[in-house]
């Protein structure tokens, strides 16, 4: 027993905490972004907030890309099968490709069009149309990128994933203030800018992950199976990612509607709800992290075998959420000052921010148990459907219609819509529970029919 306690211990150290670090320094390019914007006009925070918006969908799809990798390519290697991690990733990056084409062409050729989902405000339309047209390359890199960290978490390789992605964090945020503000001898171009920074910080990962797939023992991108994917391993896939898809589209839509609900409360409500969504993101890094790295190994034991053993890291996993999301939520309340007094909203943004960080603190409880089961235990066994059905009920048949009715039907104060748009994370935990317990995702996905 106590060797088993020593291998998670170990994963622990070498899998979830560089997936969780990797997660905090992604989330930090946001608050620089939202932080120094709002350090120009509190319309040209408000701006980029909503035209981000596109990339987050963008991130739905890939996420689920990713998710789907995950899946199979955790178990694959917990067999010790690298030609099948290989094919996994020549494909999902094809189909990654493709899909980030569509979002690049859109924010190139019609960014007004895709702001005008979001707000009518004119002042915002016209900086949102800069930062999507500025910022569309950004998409496809991103596409690669995502799908060779993500191998490189699946294949043992977590603290070298962290680092290519800290380091392109680092170049996003560093360039950020040189071409936000002009500084050095740079341009100052603002909310171009911050695009700008966006894009050649993701053009730095892609080349480094290039690099990192030729060195040796390193999984690498197979252009034979780039451009003849096997039947079966398409089957494989899109048997297990198309309710992955499902829930990320189902689930990010719907929050996506949390911010078209805030956006047309006004510039003060919109402000409030971008700075406190970058608190809540910084600080679920790590309940993020132990979902994704929780999942690869739960992920690692099933494809080994040793399926009691993936159980007990079920358990204990579950345990470290409570936890996780307690010690995600404290902070929050704790630091409502300092982020007040760093902001540089109005008076009535500022009252609104105040309450909203008030109800990020709880909602950590909730997003950390979720992100554990749903998107880490549950589907380390294949078990995808469920977090698809219960995004689906919770959201499209409660959330959002009480969002909307809060909001433009009642006419309620913006706190209360907030409260109502905030409620889903808790919504969800019994439904969660129950499915926890029949253990439907302690499965083997990488049996002889399966394998490839």
């Amino acid at each position: 027993m106590k060797e088993k306690t020593d291998s998670f211990a170990s994963q622990l150290l070498t899998l979830v905490f560089p997936i969780a670090f990797q997660q905090f320094m992604l989330a930090l390019v946001s608050a620089s972004d939202t932080f120094m914007l709002g350090a120009l006009a509190q319309d040209a925070l408000s701006a980029v907030s909503l035209a981000s918006q596109i990339a987050f969908v963008e991130n739905l799809f890939l996420a689920a890309m990713t998710i789907g990798l995950s899946m199979l390519a955790a178990q694959y290697w917990g067999k010790g099968n690298r030609a099948a991690v290989e094919k996994i990733l020549a494909y999902v990056l094809r189909v990654s490709l493709l899909i980030s084409c569509v979002f690049f062409l859109a924010g190139l050729l019609v960014p007004q069009g895709i702001m005008r989902i979001f707000t009518n405000d004119p002042g915002m339309l016209a900086d949102g149309a800069v930062y999507l047209r500025t910022v569309s390359p950004s998409f496809l890199l991103t596409a690669i990128s995502q799908v060779f960290l993500c191998t490189l978490k699946n294949s043992g390789r977590a603290g070298q994933a962290s680092l290519i992605s800290s380091v392109g964090v680092v170049v996003n945020i560093a360039l950020n203030a040189l071409l936000i503000f002009g500084l050095v001898g740079f341009p100052r171009l603002e909310i171009a800018g911050a695009a700008t920074a966006t894009v050649i910080a993701r053009l730095t990962e892609v080349t480094w992950c290039i690099l990192e797939s030729t060195r040796k023992n390193s999984i690498r991108l197979r252009f034979s199976f780039l451009l003849r994917p096997e039947q079966s391993l398409r089957r494989q896939f899109w048997t297990y990612t198309l309710p992955v898809l499902g829930n990320e589209i189902v689930w990010g839509v719907g929050f996506t509607m949390s911010s078209v609900i805030m956006g047309h409360l006004g510039s003060d409500a919109a402000a409030a709800n971008s700075i406190a969504s970058v608190v809540k993101n910084l600080a679920a890094c790590f309940c993020v992290g132990l979902g994704s790295g929780g999942g690869i190994m739960v992920g690692n034991q099933l494809g080994a075998g040793q399926t009691s053993l993936a159980k007990e890291y079920g358990k204990k996993l579950c345990r470290m959420s409570i936890l996780c999301g307690v010690a995600s939520g404290l902070p929050i309340l704790l630091l409502r000052p300092a982020v007040l007094s760093v902001t540089t909203l109005s008076g009535q943004a500022n009252r609104y921010l105040n309450w909203m960080l008030v109800m990020c603190s709880y909602y950590m409880v909730g997003k950390s148990v979720n992100s554990t089961t749903i998107s880490g235990i549950f589907c380390a066994g294949g078990d995808s459907k469920f977090g698809f059905l219960c995004d689906a009920v919770t959201l499209w048949c409660i959330i959002v219609p009480a969002g909307f009715a809060a909001a433009f039907l009642f006419h309620l104060p913006v706190l209360v819509v907030y409260f109502v748009l905030s409620l889903d994370e808790m919504i969800k935990l019994p439904a969660v529970y129950r499915n926890y317990k029949k253990y439907r995702w302690v499965k083997d996905l990488t049996t002889k029919e399966h394998d490839l």
